[in-house]
């Protein structure tokens, strides 16, 4: 079985940078993993796109040798094994609030006798290289859960001790929501001193139980900080905020150069929008 790239990295005490896809599209995929990312992630929760949609996403990562990460929409078995049998080389699963749910996903990612994981890596065992995936899947697979409620933040040090998980993995937007009881609007790349807390206290429960954690960031910057706190995964933003960012900067930059108006809700000289 081809190694899983982000566990050898992480042995090596290097952090990596994730990358993010939202949008359906397997060219879109295949872009994005040219430009250099350590892992990608099919988001399947709230990106644009489902299974159907996910397959030639995969099959478009193989050739870049990115590892394949992939979002389930929730802790549902099916999802999970369902994505691992197309190739996903880890699973980062949302809402997991407490340790018999991190439990849950663990027992949804490992072949007995670690796990109850149905055997069927219909594509996996291809593209994973080789005929022994069955023996060698338990150890390369990643099973990470979200920490983004409050209640998961209270119980982060045993849901970060749960036997078999991997990481865990900080969704800013949702963990903003929780712990503030909607009193702060969600985003990334946190400032407020009590967010900034709370992930902290995450990242010293995931060290403190010898785990990987990973943070969602928004900007090139914000996730530089983050790997100085000691994050071992951010993810730099994705495709949807890389292709509306860039569009919106390069046609800001011509408006100019024309001396046309570069706000994009007032008219331009023809009446049009």
């Amino acid at each position: 079985m081809i190694p899983n790239k982000l566990k050898t990295k992480w042995q090596n005490g290097e952090p990596t940078v994730n990358g993010w896809l939202s949008i359906g599209n397997a060219f879109t995929a295949e872009i994005m993993a040219e430009q250099g990312f350590d892992s990608l992630t099919i988001d399947l929760q709230h990106g644009f796109l489902d299974y159907s949609d996910a397959k030639p996403m995969l099959q478009a990562l193989r050739a870049s040798g990115v590892t394949p990460l992939a979002r389930v929409p929730w802790l549902d078995p099916g999802t999970i094994m369902k994505m691992l049998d197309g190739g996903a080389y880890g699973i980062i699963c949302p809402m997991v609030n407490r340790p018999e749910q991190a439990a849950q996903l663990v027992e949804a990612m490992r072949y007995p006798p670690l796990g109850s994981r149905s055997f069927g890596p219909t594509r996996a065992k291809i593209s994973s290289g080789g005929s022994n995936y069955a023996s060698e899947a338990n150890e390369t697979v990643l099973a990470i859960a979200m920490i983004e409620t409050a209640e998961a933040v209270e119980n982060v040090d045993a849901i970060c001790q749960t036997p078999g998980l991997d990481g865990i993995y900080i969704g800013p937007a949702d963990l903003t929501l929780g712990v503030s009881n909607g009193a702060l609007p969600p985003g990334f790349d946190r400032s407020e001193p009590e967010i900034v807390a709370v992930i902290k206290k995450i990242l010293a429960a995931a060290k403190a139980a010898g785990i990987r954690a990973g943070l969602h960031c928004g900007t090139a910057e914000y996730a530089a900080k983050a790997v100085g706190w000691g994050f071992d995964m951010v993810t730099m933003s994705g495709d949807v905020a890389f292709l509306s960012g860039a569009a919106a900067s390069n046609l800001r930059a011509v408006r100019s150069l024309l001396g046309q108006s570069t706000d994009p809700e007032t008219p331009n000289s023809s009446g049009g929008y």
